[in-house]
């Protein structure tokens, strides 16, 4: 593989006139070096049944290998033809709202075993034929795999099935669940209600989490035909995609990111963003975190991000160059854009590539041009780079599933994904660099802190894990509604915070609405000394024991009595608890409260946002730095060592000062 790899989808099939061999003259020309082809075409590739044409396929190999810019094949299944709709109509997806006519794409039932055969064939019918060609480098499966909402029968008989295998004695899975509750006891399977419809939390969790595992067992099936092709040094991928709020947002709830991506040889995402003057670089920072943990720290590939995109997206000048050389600030050895050309009709005509309609040199293809050089002049000095950090955040897909069903007041959002944003973000504008994981386990023993906002579901081994991770040293950020409830989302008996309150000093039984609350630190050096805004949610916290120590208490007439934030030392750990969802800027305060006396790796710098500053080792083991202005201003940065500009090859001296124009960035060689 190359050391950068800057790309773009490109889709032969869909131009209105000739253009291969100038769309591969100006690549070249933007320092294009990899496409990625076929994954949207499956009706192009196989018009009829058994009837297949790989024209534009072998055109586009032929032309990128003369031009030595390197293929990405995408198995062509996530949107099928019509024809396969029409001989098998049970192959469109059944959701709560009934089953899906054809048309869009992703409306396929990915366990439907008529899919599943056809899928297979046109999967090897392709690899067959392309899979000897010297121009491709891997492979990415399906693309931004979902289950699509999928209630239907086939997914409701495994469902049942699984419970079956899970729960020999059904009066367990009664149990379990709480199912006598309104009267949902179920004593035989063959009465078993859709799971759709329930109204229990146990129930609708379990099958969330179900249809997320047939996620992720029709990628790994996947990637089990395509290894059968692939060749040696040849990569596996996928490109996962995240919650969708107009943007890429927080943890996908439909997808198990962690254990999908164990049948890949390569972590890949699709990252989308705001632009112009909402461009803050946090999609990226949290996209490429999660990225890079899904292989244990290892470089990922952005599979699809903007260029153009939609007309709110346009990037002001800089903005290009900046988004680019941000994703491999967090491990990213690949960018590419959807798409190369914008499309002339159809859904995405105004979601626009790195060319407009008229395929003209444009001035976002002229920054790409530099961006493209520059990737080639600094490749060798960022390649393998490694983001070593000392400070994580936990997500939890069971966690976000069970705190969305019940969420707070008159909350329509995702809540789990706000929250988790709200603390992410706090430590992303702070410049407190972080690893995202998915599990308490021995690795952890390489953060000095771990943030774990609303891990509301979680079984007690986890909840047991965290306590011995703050035992043995660890400081851990432990926020409101966590250890709630065990894995089947049933509250636990025990004063709140449950397993947790034996690091963390404290409990409650009570809980409510904040309605103009606000929160007064107690201690110096959090938040100036100001009170700050309660939102969403608050816990009446009383520290269990003399050495709790409270950090802030709820400003209230009545709430008053209570503790808002508090602090616990256990055994060589410690514990901080926080019983309301805060400002951004005061978990920054409370997180560097609670690290006060540790050299965090993580802290990158003592700036804030809009100066946001990553580093990491390359192979060699030099630092590399990456300096971003992410504002419309110019800023001043001090570094506070000697260094060579990797872009202009500029010698800087230790405390020199560096002025970033608007949307600007340094990469500095320590």
């Amino acid at each position: 593989m190359s050391e950068l790899y800057y790309g773009v989808a490109y889709y032969d099939e869909y131009m209105p006139e000739e253009r291969l061999e100038k769309d591969i003259e100006m690549m070249l020309a933007a320092g294009i070096n990899v496409v990625r082809i076929a994954e949207s075409t499956w009706s192009t590739l196989e018009p009829q049944e058994g009837v297949y044409n790989f024209t534009h396929i072998d055109r586009v190999l032929a032309a990128m290998h003369r031009a030595g810019i390197r293929v990405i094949i995408g198995t062509p299944t996530y949107a099928i033809p019509a024809w396969l709709a029409k001989k098998h109509p049970e192959v469109m997806v059944t959701t709560a709202q009934g089953q899906e006519k054809y048309g869009r794409r992703q409306i396929m039932d990915i366990v439907n075993p008529h899919f599943l055969r056809y899928a297979e064939n046109i999967i090897r019918v392709l690899l067959a034929h392309v899979y000897q060609h010297p121009a491709i480098i891997g492979y990415q499966v399906d693309n931004e795999t979902k289950h699509y909402d999928n209630v239907g029968p086939d997914m409701r008989r495994r469902f049942i099935a699984s419970l079956q295998q899970r729960y020999p004695d059904i009066s367990v899975l009664n149990a379990d669940f709480g199912l006598d509750y309104w009267s949902n006891r179920i004593d035989n399977w063959d009465d078993f209600p859709p799971p759709e419809s329930t109204i229990n939390a146990s129930l609708g969790c379990a099958f969330s989490t179900f249809q997320r595992q047939m996620v992720t067992e029709y990628l790994a099936w996947q990637a089990g035909i395509v290894a059968e092709y692939a060749r040696p040094g040849q990569f596996i991928t996928h490109n996962f995609d995240f919650e969708w709020r107009g943007h890429s947002y927080g943890v996908q709830p439909r997808v198990d990111h962690f254990a999908a991506a164990k049948a890949l040889s390569i972590a890949g995402v699709d990252i989308y963003h705001p632009s112009q003057a909402q461009l803050t670089g946090r999609e990226i920072a949290f996209g490429g975190d999660l990225a890079r943990n899904l292989k244990q720290g290892a470089n990922y590939l952005v599979l699809e991000t903007e260029a153009q995109g939609f007309a709110q997206w346009t990037p002001f000048p800089g903005q290009l160059r900046l988004q680019a050389f941000s994703h491999l600030a967090y491990g990213a050895k690949m960018v590419a854009y959807w798409h190369w050309h914008s499309i002339h009709n159809s859904y995405e005509t105004y979601w626009k590539g790195l060319l407009s309609h008229d395929f003209c040199a444009n001035p976002t293809y002229l920054e790409a041009q530099t961006i493209g050089a520059d990737f080639a002049k600094i490749s060798g000095a960022v390649a393998g780079l490694r983001i070593t950090n000392d400070v994580a955040l936990l997500v939890n897909n069971e966690a976000m599933d069970a705190l969305n069903w019940f969420k707070p007041g008159e909350a329509q959002t995702n809540v789990y994904n706000d929250i988790i944003r709200r603390f992410y973000d706090a430590m992303y504008d702070d410049n407190i660099a972080v690893d995202i994981i998915n599990d308490i386990d021995e690795h952890c023993n390489q953060y000095q802190a771990i943030i774990i906002p609303a891990l509301y579901a979680a079984d007690e081994s986890l909840l047991t894990r965290i306590n011995r991770y703050i035992a043995q040293g660890g400081r851990a950020m432990i926020g409101f509604k966590s250890g709630f409830s065990d894995r089947h989302v049933k509250v636990r008996t025990e004063a709140q915070p449950a397993v947790l309150s034996a690091s963390c000093g404290v409990s409650y039984s009570q809980f409510v609405l904040p309605d103009d609350v606000t929160v007064m630190p107690m201690v110096d050096g959090i938040s100036g000394g100001e009170a700050r805004r309660v939102e969403l949610w608050m816990e009446l916290l009383t520290p269990t024991r003399d050495s709790t120590r409270v950090v802030a208490n709820y400003q209230h007439p009545f709430w008053g009595q209570y503790a808002a934030v508090t602090e616990s030392d256990y055994v060589a750990g410690r514990a901080m608890y926080v019983g309301f969802l805060p400002e951004k800027a005061f978990i920054a305060g409370l997180f560097g409260w609670l690290c006060r006396d540790l050299q965090l790796v993580s802290r990158t710098t003592a700036r804030q946002f809009p100066l946001i500053v990553r580093q990491g080792n390359n192979r060699d083991g030099q630092q590399v730095r990456f300096i971003f202005n992410y504002s419309g201003q110019p800023l001043a940065y001090h570094n506070d060592n000697a260094a060579r500009c990797l872009l202009s090859g500029n010698s800087l001296a230790a405390a020199e000062e560096i002025i970033l124009p608007p949307w600007g960035l340094r990469i500095l060689l320590m």
